[in-house]
């Protein structure tokens, strides 16, 4: 690794550090999407709170999974907010995994993320437990 001028030859060393860690590294292990739990319409919301979220109908269109809800506050007179989520569509397992959620109020009042995920195989969408 020593050129003319008694110097390490740069790119040969860092060529070497690449395999080295091309090497080391190990894939992922692959998750089972199918031992998901079959998705509810209903359900408790990852945010907490004992929000429930209704309605939970996604459909996969255009490279994107996507669905309205509504979130719903616990108590005797909830109050209710409607929802719009955009998932997206990647193939995974055999099906299609819906994941990088990003909801919005209808009214535009709120925004944000879920790591909450769908997957979708053989006509039956699971939820991530």
């Amino acid at each position: 690794m020593r050129g003319a001028s008694g110097r390490t030859d740069m790119r040969t060393l860092v060529a070497c550090l690449a395999c080295l860690a091309l090497t080391a590294q190990t894939a992922p292990a692959q998750e089972n999407y199918e031992s998901w739990p079959v998705l509810k319409s209903t359900f408790p919301s990852t945010g907490g709170g004992g929000i429930m979220i209704k309605g939970y109908d996604p459909v996969i269109t255009g490279g994107k999974c996507v669905t309205t809800f509504m979130a719903v506050e616990p108590g005797t007179d909830p109050k209710v907010y409607p929802n719009v989520i955009e998932f997206e569509a990647v193939a995974a397992g055999g099906g299609t995994l819906c994941h990088n959620g990003k909801w919005r109020a209808f009214d535009g009042g709120a925004t944000g993320t879920t790591a909450y995920r769908v997957f979708f195989k053989d006509g039956v969408f699971r939820g991530s437990p």
